[in-house]
């Protein structure tokens, strides 16, 4: 992966700084409760949902597990029908693969379609720096792109941006970009979206090199499966006359009826529709000059830390996710920190394990996303794949407090304990210890039900910033084992 934002500081830093903000949680507030209530009722419409989940989530760990045949099943298939397929161990060679593809084409810019993965790689960067300029045309992303932003969000990356925010944005910066704002604008969103398609208009019809990720890719057909809510991404896709795509290898699924599991549960998960205003299928490029579609097809297979993700037999749970965002969208601390506290382009709960696999816990900001959550498990009861999140944070924590083997491109290496959690650990051997022990467990209890008049309302030392925002829970009169004997297991109750 290509590193975290630049001077983004560790979570807990990050999500102090942005609570503070009103704006921003008044903008996530209303966005995040509005989207998953109508995601609830799109899905209460199903009366099998339940039974998409679990096919869903099985079709993706069969996938997986058989992922070597399935993407060379890919490779014969794309290649059958005159495209061709570059594979990319890390972000330094898809970046290489596609500046050089466009290149070769003489041009000096691409329109693209919204792609987690491109910029999980730093792609629009690293074009710049050969002199080529990429235009994003997702209604979002054009929004993040003009504000010299970041994403906040998988599936909205502007909603941290208001109305007024985003027409005073327009006004702007869009000159400095193409065809300017209308004189006047307002912040109706009729208008912005009206100001966004004329800005983008001249850049679809002069563009000759198009790029774009996939949601989907089918291996027995080789083809590619981008769904969308605007029509840019149609766009793209049928106008430049080269077309790049740019997919982690993790988005392969078998066949097309397995596809169809997932045409009916991203739709719903994501923008709360029965299905998508677009749905684009590709496969190879157009045969025919007057054709719609690109006259040459480049597939950049990404791995850029997956396969490393694969080996571990918890973690690598996180590949199923279809980049639905439902989990975000009921995450109590999401909702309270936004996005750009996460410090990548995967923010939320499935950001908080996906990217410490990807890019590893050595940094300071990797090394802090299993603990940016309260574990409630609301993000796995809404995934559609059932990941389950809150089992992958565990074992990430564990990861981060202990240490202990990983796999890091395709190597088996031996992590160090990360600094700073030396008094957890010691914690956690005095519990073991104790638990290990019944006699001293005991002894121990009933010390602490004797003392409890003077236990401080705070731990001290490194436990303040645990207490530091939760109350200590009262120690009981008597430890539970003494009320069992004493009265014989609650018969003795009240005689």
């Amino acid at each position: 992966m290509s590193g975290t934002f630049v001077g983004m500081p560790a979570f807990p830093k990050a999500a102090r700084e942005a609570v503070h903000d009103t704006t921003l949680r008044g903008n996530l507030r209303h966005a995040t409760h509005t989207i998953r209530a109508k995601r609830a009722k799109a899905v209460a419409e199903v009366s099998d949902w339940a039974a998409l989940r679990e096919a869903g989530k099985r079709i993706k760990d069969h996938t997986l597990r058989h992922l070597d045949r399935y993407l060379v099943q890919l490779e014969e298939a794309v290649t059958a029908a005159g495209g061709t397929v570059h594979w990319a161990a890390d972000a330094d060679e898809a970046n290489r693969i596609v500046a050089d593809l466009v290149k070769a084409t003489g041009e000096s810019e691409v329109v693209k379609v919204k792609s987690m993965a491109t910029q999980e790689i730093g792609l629009n960067e690293a074009l710049e720096a050969e002199g080529i300029h990429a235009y994003e045309t997702d209604l979002a992303e054009l929004i993040v792109q003009l504000g010299k932003d970041r994403p906040s969000h998988i599936l909205v990356p502007a909603i941290h941006r208001n109305r007024g925010e985003i027409r005073d944005i327009f006004a702007r910066e869009m000159g400095e970009w193409g065809r300017p704002a209308p004189e006047g604008l307002t912040d109706t969103p009729a208008e912005l979206a009206e100001a966004a398609r004329l800005h983008l208009r001249e850049k679809f019809l002069r563009a000759k090199v198009g790029i774009s990720g996939a949601n989907f890719m089918v291996a027995e057909t080789g083809t590619l499966v981008v769904v969308e809510s605007e029509g840019n991404g149609r766009m793209c896709l049928t106008l430049p006359e080269t077309l790049i795509s740019v997919v982690g290898i993790e988005k392969i699924v078998p066949t097309w009826q397995d596809l169809e599991v997932f045409l009916q549960t991203l739709p719903r998960s994501s923008t709360a529709e029965r299905m998508n205003p677009y749905t684009s299928m590709w496969t190879g490029p157009t045969d025919s000059e007057t054709a719609d579609g690109p006259q040459d097809f480049h597939l950049v297979l990404l791995d850029n830390g997956r396969t490393d993700t694969l080996a571990d037999e918890v973690g690598r749970q996180a590949l199923r996710c279809i980049r639905c965002s439902a989990c975000l969208n009921v995450c109590p601390v999401y909702e309270r920190a936004g996005g750009h506290a996460y410090g990548s382009v995967y923010p939320g709960p499935i950001g908080a394990i996906l990217s410490p696999q990807l890019r590893g816990t050595a940094s300071e900001i990797d090394a802090s996303l299993p603990y940016a959550s309260s574990l409630c498990g609301a993000c796995y009861e809404v995934c559609p794949v059932a990941i389950d999140i809150p089992e992958v944070l565990v074992h990430l924590r564990e990861r981060v407090v202990q240490g202990g083997q990983v796999t890091e491109r395709g190597n088996k290496v031996v992590l160090k304990p990360a600094k700073g959690h030396a008094a957890e650990r010691a914690a956690m051997r005095a519990a073991r210890w104790a638990f290990s022990r019944p006699g001293a467990l005991r002894t121990g209890q009933r010390l602490a039900s004797r003392t409890r008049r003077f236990h401080p309302r705070t731990l001290p030392g490194p436990g303040r910033a645990w207490s530091g925002s939760r109350e200590l829970p009262a120690v009981p009169a008597e430890p539970f084992r003494d009320w069992w004997q004493r009265t014989n297991g609650g018969k003795g109750e009240g005689k």
